[in-house]
């Protein structure tokens, strides 16, 4: 199976400073580990996003917030910080994704993954937040749907919910957010009750686990409560959310989560359907375990 990877010496000069756990050392530690395997796969440079592209999801006056900010080297919020590069750096891990769907458009490959930073899925349609400054993973589906691609399924297994993408997508009944993560962890949302308003109602699907969950856990969503969403959705397009701080390891969860069970995940979402993927960076802050587990998802996208 011919996999695409996705990044870009930009997301190194993201400066998020001393001692914040979203640091360019998480991709440092990937490049590291994909070592072995990098000249297998088919390695992608991005644009950054234009204007435009980004506007499918955020309003104009958080895109300017977010350059402001960059601008000024200053920050959103605590988590959400900002240096010189941020804005540059944020439009092209969008833009990571736009040349995903153009990459599986033209037949270079079926699969991909995208190693960015700043992640995206907290970043809601209005505001910047949780290390995200804009929402790559929404902002691709869009395009993806421009593109062809008319229904669009988003898997999230970061261990904190992504707000912002069931945010974008609530009312939309052409994309389908599912989401697992540990119960009552940041951003307070993501309850189970939360399966879409309008005719989007039923297209949102929640998963909670209680800290201390492991593999046993995890894989019960993925294995039996999926699938079954999966099929009856029929998406065109799977957009993968993949934060590794569901691991045992993470310092800002509280889940159990091993590197083989990461691998079963991604081994059940591939198994759920016969089309293109894509996988976006998310959360993952144990740089170490970090580069492994982005290892072994590679290893399972590799697969036929």
């Amino acid at each position: 199976m011919q996999v695409g990877y996705v990044t870009d010496a930009i997301f190194l000069k993201h400066d998020t400073g001393t001692g914040h756990p979203e640091s360019a050392d998480r991709l440092r530690a990937i490049a590291s580990a994909l070592e072995p395997v990098k000249h297998t796969l088919v390695t992608v440079i991005p644009h950054p996003a234009a204007i435009s592209e980004i506007e499918r999801i955020h309003t104009v006056e958080q895109i300017a917030a977010v350059e402001v900010c960059s601008a000024q080297g200053g920050a959103i919020d605590s988590d959400t910080v900002c240096s010189l590069d941020t804005y540059q750096a944020a439009r092209t891990a969008v833009g990571a994704g736009i040349a995903a769907i153009d990459g599986i458009r033209s037949g270079r490959f079926e699969r991909v993954f995208c190693a960015v930073r700043p992640p995206g899925h907290h970043a809601t349609p209005e505001r910047a937040m949780g290390f995200c400054f804009f929402n790559n993973i929404a902002i691709t589906a869009r395009y993806a749907q421009q593109q062809g691609y008319e229904k669009v399924m988003i898997i999230d297994f970061d261990v904190h919910h992504g707000n912002g993408t069931q945010e974008a997508f609530y009312t939309d009944d052409t994309v389908f957010y599912f989401s697992s993560h540990q119960a009552f962890a940041y951003p307070g949302t993501g309850m189970e009750n939360e399966t879409g308003a309008g005719k989007g109602k039923g297209y949102t699907r929640n998963f909670l686990m209680m800290p201390d969950s492991g593999d046993v856990e995890v894989l019960d969503i993925y294995q039996n409560d999926l699938p079954p969403f999966v099929t009856a959705f029929n998406p065109d397009i799977i957009l993968v959310s993949a934060g590794y701080d569901l691991h045992e390891s993470d310092p800002l969860a509280q889940l159990n989560v091993t590197t083989e069970g990461i691998r079963s995940i991604v081994r059940a979402v591939l198994g759920t359907a016969d089309v293109p993927f894509v996988f976006f960076l998310e959360g993952g802050y144990d740089v170490e375990a970090l580069g492994q587990n982005v290892r072994v998802t590679i290893e399972e996208l590799m697969k036929d």
